[in-house]
């Protein structure tokens, strides 16, 4: 379920409730992604992104994998169904800066004001997807929530339709773009075809069994 509620705010906490919170969350780690407390005050540590993207990115050709169509030396590339990325990042780190990360890690050239960092959490038995403000700091929605995924975990989609700014997108990407929804739809239409071909193979049978003199 999908909402856009208000932002919970980003309540102050202290040097000592910080180190309270982040001894509590290292005892109930399991997977030894711990967080480290500085001295200045800045604690460090890491978040796993869950990648539901939708349309396809654009990458070098050289480090693409996988479905895609090339333009020149960048190819328009689909990641992965459930690609799950693990980022180190600090309390400092904002919203908009995870994003960034993201995207130089798979070596996406794409603008990232296209895309949206979500957070995922469990209320009251239901499912609830949130969109993050940019100024939003993860590590700390990471600390507060605890380290189990399930309770709480960040997702990176496009924005929605009506909220793409098509203006961030190069021509070549918006032809790469052009050029797979051909194909696709391409394809799409001889599954289609070979479908009703099977149907009307099946149905002239039937057909000729009726009214086949006995």
């Amino acid at each position: 379920k999908d909402v856009q509620k208000e932002r919970e705010p980003h309540v102050y906490l202290s040097k000592e409730e910080v180190k309270e919170k982040i001894q509590s969350y290292n005892s109930s780690v399991t997977d030894k992604l711990k967080m480290t407390l500085n001295a200045n005050g800045i604690y460090t540590g890491f978040i796993k992104v869950q990648m539901e993207l939708c349309r396809p990115i654009t990458v070098q050709s050289s480090q693409s994998q996988g479905r895609c169509t090339h333009s020149n030396n960048e190819t328009a590339f689909y990641l992965p169904e459930g690609c799950v990325n693990t980022l180190h990042i600090s309390s400092t780190n904002t919203v908009r800066e995870v994003i960034e990360a993201l995207l130089k890690k798979f070596f996406v050239a794409d603008n990232p004001a296209k895309f949206a960092l979500y957070k995922r959490c469990h209320k009251e038995d239901q499912v609830y997807t949130c969109k993050l403000s940019d100024r939003e700091h993860p590590l700390y929605l990471r600390l507060v929530a605890g380290p189990r995924t399930e309770m709480l975990s960040f997702v990176l989609r496009e924005h929605e339709t009506g909220e793409v700014m098509w203006e961030a997108f190069s021509i070549p990407e918006l032809q790469n773009f052009l050029r797979i929804l051909d194909k696709e739809e391409n394809e799409q239409l001889q599954i289609l075809k070979k479908r009703y071909a099977a149907y009307r193979d099946k149905l002239e049978e039937a057909l000729g069994g009726v009214w086949k003199p006995g």
